[in-house]
C-alpha cells in the first residue's frame, strides 16, 4: 500500500477513535451500571474495533513512521477504552481498596494527615494534584490519576522491545500484546484505583532503563564523572514505583538482581562473552535494595504483610487450592464453570505464556535467529523468571491473593518477551508461507488476544464479577445516612461490609470516619436473612441495613441468590421492624429494630 493510501486509512482510524470518544462522552452513565461495556453504546464499541483493527495491521505490517502511527492509534484506543469511567462521567469506580485509596487521598486534601505519611502516596498525591490546580473532585482526579499512571505501559513496552531487539516487527507485537493489558487478572489486579495493580503499569520504564542501560554504551550518553543517564532512570524509575506501591519494587530489586547475578557467573566462567561488553548491575542491584529497605523496615504496615505471609504458608489450612475448589463449587451453583471461566479471563494470557515459554526454551538451546547480545539480553529475563515463578509458587501456598499480583508482574515481562517471540514466529512461519501470508495469521491471532483482552480489563457479569461503578446517588445515599444515624448503631451490609464506604466518604484519619471508633460495621448473617429473622440478622442488635444498586446487582444478577434470596430481600419492605429511612435510585437504607421475632 503506497504512503498516500495509508494516510488515509490513517485518518479513517482517527477519526473514529475520535467519534467514539464523542459519542461515549455523548452517553453518560446515570445510574449504576454493572458492566462499563453493555453500558457503552455499541456504536462506539463499532468505532473503536475499526481503529484497533487499523492499528493492528499498521503495527504488523508497516515500518518507520507508518509503524508509529499505527501504534499511536492502537495505544490512543486503549487508553480510551481504559478511560471509558472518565469519558462517561461516572463519579467513581471501585468498591474495594479504591475505596479506601479515596479516604486517603481525602485525608490528605482536607489536612488530616501529609502526604508522606503513607507508605506508598503517589496516586493519592495525583490525585490531589487534579483536585488542587484544576478544581477536579477528588473521585474523578483519582479517575484521571488511574489514566495518567497507565500510559507509560503502552510507551514503555514497545521502547523496551525496541532496544532488546532492534526488530520492527517485534516492536509492533509487543505493542499489540500491550493493548491487551495481561497484568490485569481481575482476581487480584484490578483495573481501578489499586495501586498494586497501578504499579504494574511502570514496571515497563524500569525495564526499558535496564536494557538501555546494558545496551547503550556510548560516552557521549554519560553524565559527568562517567555516569549513564540510563542508570539516573533505573533509580529515578524505581523510586516512582516503590511510591506507587512497594511490593512491584520487591519484584524490580529481584529483576536487577537476578540480572547482577548471571553477570557475575559470566564473568566468573567466560574470557569471551557479549555479556562482559556491557556495563554490570552490580552497583544498581545494592542501591535499590537498600532504597526499599529503608523504606519498607520502618513501616509496620509491611511488617505485618511479611508477617502474614509466613505465618500463610505454615498454616494448614491457607492455600489456593482450596480456596479454587470453592470457588468451583460456587459457579457450579449458578451454572458456569471454572473452564469457562478460564476461556473467558485468561485464554490470552495462557497463549501468550506458551509461546513466550517456548521462545525461551529454543533461546537457551540456541536455535533462534538472535545475536550475541540479544541472546544475552533474553538470557537475563529467563533467569529473572526463575525467582519470580518461586515467589509465585510461595505465595501460592501463602496468601494465594498476593500469588496472583505476582502474576501480574510476570506478565509484565511476558508482555515484553512476547514482542521478540511472536516476531520469531511470525519470521518461521514466513519460510513456508509468504510474509504477508505470516502477518496476517499474526493478525488474526493477535486480534483475537486482543478481544479476550479487552473484554475483561473491567470487571462484569460476564466473569461473574459486577462491575464497581460508584454512582453519585450511593454516595449520597451513604454520606447522608451515616450523618444522620446514630453514633451507637451499626451499619451493616449484604455481602458487603459498608466500612469501605465509609473510607471514601469521611476519611480514615479524621473525626468524622465511623470505623475509626465512632459506630461499627459489618455484614449480616444470610441464613438469618434468608429466613426472614431481619432483626436477628445481625447479632439480635438494631442496625442500619445499606443496600446499593451494586449489592442488588452481585446478589440476584450474578450470583443469582446463592448467598442472600432475593424474595428475603423483598419483604424487608413489608417487616414491622425494618423501616426504610433514606431511598434513592441506587441506595436504599432501613432502620433494623433489634431482637428475636416473636
Amino acid at each position: 500500500m503506497n504512503r498516500s493510501a495509508l494516510d488515509w486509512l490513517f485518518a479513517v482510524g482517527f477519526l473514529a477513535l475520535a467519534a467514539g470518544i464523542a459519542l461515549a462522552r455523548n452517553a453518560p452513565a446515570t445510574t449504576y451500571e454493572s458492566s462499563v461495556y453493555t453500558g457503552t453504546p455499541t456504536a462506539v464499541w463499532i468505532l473503536f474495533a475499526l481503529s484497533l483493527a487499523i492499528a493492528v495491521s499498521a503495527s504488523l505490517a508497516c515500518y518507520g513512521r507508518q509503524q508509529a502511527i499505527g501504534i499511536g492509534l492502537g495505544a490512543a484506543t486503549v487508553t480510551s477504552v481504559v478511560s471509558l469511567p472518565v469519558i462517561r462521567g461516572y463519579y467513581f469506580y471501585g468498591m474495594g481498596d479504591a475505596l479506601s485509596h479515596l479516604g486517603w487521598t481525602r485525608d490528605i486534601v482536607e489536612g488530616e494527615m501529609a502526604a508522606h505519611e503513607l507508605f506508598y502516596p503517589a496516586v493519592h498525591s495525583l490525585g490531589s494534584i487534579f483536585y488542587f490546580l484544576g478544581g477536579i473532585p477528588i473521585e474523578r482526579g483519582l479517575l484521571f490519576a488511574l489514566v495518567v499512571v497507565f500510559v507509560p505501559f503502552l510507551i514503555f513496552v514497545p521502547l523496551a522491545v525496541r532496544d532488546l531487539s532492534g526488530n520492527a516487527l517485534a516492536v509492533g507485537v509487543a505493542a499489540i500484546v500491550s493493548w491487551m493489558v495481561l497484568p490485569i487478572n481481575n482476581v487480584a489486579t484490578h483495573m481501578g484505583v489499586h495501586t498494586n495493580s497501578n504499579a504494574l503499569f511502570l514496571v515497563p520504564v524500569v525495564v526499558f532503563a535496564v536494557v538501555a542501560f546494558l545496551r547503550r554504551r556510548a560516552t557521549i550518553e554519560r553524565f559527568p564523572f562517567g555516569v549513564s543517564p540510563f542508570s539516573v532512570l533505573v533509580y529515578l524509575s524505581a523510586i516512582a514505583l516503590l511510591l506507587v506501591h512497594p511490593q512491584q519494587m520487591v519484584n524490580v530489586v529481584v529483576f536487577v538482581a537476578a540480572v547482577s547475578g548471571v553477570q557475575y557467573l559470566a564473568h566468573r566462567r567466560y574470557a569471551d562473552h557479549p555479556m562482559l561488553e556491557q556495563p554490570t548491575l552490580h552497583t544498581q542491584t545494592v542501591v535499590l535494595g537498600t532504597i526499599f529497605g529503608a523504606w519498607a523496615v520502618t513501616n509496620q504496615r509491611f511488617r505485618d504483610a511479611v508477617e502474614g505471609f509466613v505465618t500463610g504458608i505454615f498454616a494448614a489450612d491457607v492455600g489456593g487450592s482450596e480456596e479454587i475448589d470453592q470457588q468451583g463449587g460456587s459457579l457450579t451453583e449458578i451454572g458456569g464453570s471454572l473452564g469457562e471461566l478460564f476461556v473467558t479471563m485468561f485464554l490470552d494470557a495462557a497463549v501468550i505464556g506458551l509461546v513466550v515459554g517456548l521462545f525461551l526454551l529454543l533461546a537457551v538451546i540456541g536455535r533462534t535467529t538472535l545475536d550475541a547480545e540479544g541472546r544475552a539480553l533474553v538470557t537475563y529475563f529467563t533467569a529473572a523468571l526463575v525467582p519470580l515463578g518461586g515467589m509465585f509458587l510461595l505465595y501460592f501456598l501463602g496468601t494465594p491473593n498476593m500469588a496472583f499480583r505476582q502474576m501480574g508482574f510476570i506478565y509484565v515481562l511476558l508482555t515484553i518477551l512476547a514482542g521478540v517471540a511472536i516476531a520469531h514466529g511470525v519470521g518461521g512461519l514466513s519460510r513456508f508461507v509468504s510474509r504477508p501470508g505470516a502477518n496476517a495469521v499474526a493478525v488474526v491471532v493477535l486480534g483475537t488476544c486482543l478481544v479476550l483482552g479487552l473484554m475483561t480489563v473491567y470487571a462484569s457479569p460476564i466473569i461473574y464479577s459486577p462491575g464497581q461503578h460508584v454512582p453519585e446517588g450511593t454516595f449520597n445515599g451513604y454520606e447522608t445516612g451515616m450523618d444522620r444515624g446514630a453514633d451507637d448503631t451499626p451499619y451493616v451490609g449484604i455481602g458487603y461490609d459498608p466500612y469501605r464506604l465509609d473510607h471514601g466518604i469521611n476519611g480514615l484519619e479524621g473525626e468524622e470516619s465511623l470505623t475509626a471508633g465512632t459506630a461499627a460495621s459489618g455484614e449480616l448473617d444470610a441464613e438469618e436473612f434468608n429466613e426472614g429473622n431481619y432483626s436477628g440478622a445481625y447479632n439480635d442488635a438494631d442496625h442500619y441495613l445499606v443496600v446499593s444498586s451494586f449489592d442488588e446487582t452481585r446478589e440476584f444478577d450474578v450470583y443469582q441468590g446463592l448467598r442472600y434470596e432475593e424474595a428475603a430481600y423483598s419483604g424487608l419492605e413489608y417487616d414491622p421492624y425494618a423501616d426504610r429511612v433514606i431511598s434513592n435510585d441506587d441506595f436504599r437504607m432501613y432502620a433494623v429494630s433489634g431482637g428475636d421475632e416473636e
